[in-house]
């Protein structure tokens, strides 16, 4: 950013606490186009800075949350104070997503991408069947599960940790593997892999038994594989107040009753 005023784009939830937040700091702070912004503000919950991460990405600009939603992990404290002296005084913290690419049953290859998960999950009654590979090597020929995800660090605490999966700390350069629901082998917890490997979902009985995946928010339908590696061509950057940071409360996370 620059050293001066920050010239700063909101991008807002549409909900009356995020767009009475948004009316307050443009009192403040004029609203720059995001293509001109040193700063895209995301004022909301996560939902909505992964939103604005997923829409602005290609600018390089960083991003910096403050929760007007109902959750809040990856975001800031909602201050109506100097704004420009928030900013000069953030930590940064840079995330790569995940890349998703899915082939559909009629042909269809999709890609998108993940800055917290991609989850595979069984369309109907019938429990899915999953082969998994890691970099080519069949690590699991069958998993009989409701459903599959791949979660980033940043993204362990959410879906991933509703599924029993491990909190991981940013700087561990390592991918969460969790099964949801798994019915066959019935113990089995996941995986820890290295942030660099491909993981390739085959899709068994995928007439039968139909899968979708969804990387973050974009969903595929009637999905008979799909491939998942770290995207390390992008890149955001997101800033945290001091002692606010993300390792911090990552690390806080994994001590909570």
């Amino acid at each position: 950013m620059t050293t001066g005023t920050p010239k700063i784009h909101f991008h807002a939830a549409d909900t009356d606490e995020a767009c009475e937040a948004l009316a307050t700091l443009e009192k403040a702070c004029k609203q720059t186009a995001p293509e001109k912004a040193d700063v895209i503000i995301a004022l909301g919950g996560d939902g909505t800075l992964l939103e604005a991460l997923h829409k602005y990405h290609a600018l390089k600009k960083p991003f910096y949350g403050m929760n007007r939603g109902s959750v809040g992990f990856l975001l800031n404290p909602f201050r109506e104070g100097d704004l420009p002296a928030l900013l000069k005084q953030a930590h940064s913290v840079e995330l790569h997503p995940l890349r998703m690419t899915a082939k559909t049953k009629d042909g269809k290859t999709v890609e998108a991408l993940a800055f917290n998960e991609v989850s595979l999950l069984r369309q109907t009654r019938h429990a899915a069947k999953i082969g998994i590979a890691i970099d080519g090597i069949e690590r699991m020929p069958e998993l009989i599960c409701d459903g599959i995800l791949l979660a980033t660090p940043a993204g362990s605490t959410a879906y991933n940790l509703s599924a029993h999966g491990p909190i991981i700390p940013l700087s561990a350069n390592v991918l969460a593997l969790t099964p949801i629901s798994a019915f066959r082998p019935r113990r089995w917890r996941g995986a820890l892999l290295p942030h660099g490997v491909e993981t390739r979902f085959e899709i068994l009985e995928s007439a039968k038994r139909p899968v979708s995946a969804t990387a973050d928010s974009t969903e595929v339908r009637d999905v008979t594989q799909v491939d998942i590696r770290e995207s390390r061509q992008v890149s955001v950057t997101l800033l945290f107040d001091p002692g606010h940071n993300l390792e911090e409360r990552i690390l806080k996370e994994q001590f909570l009753p």
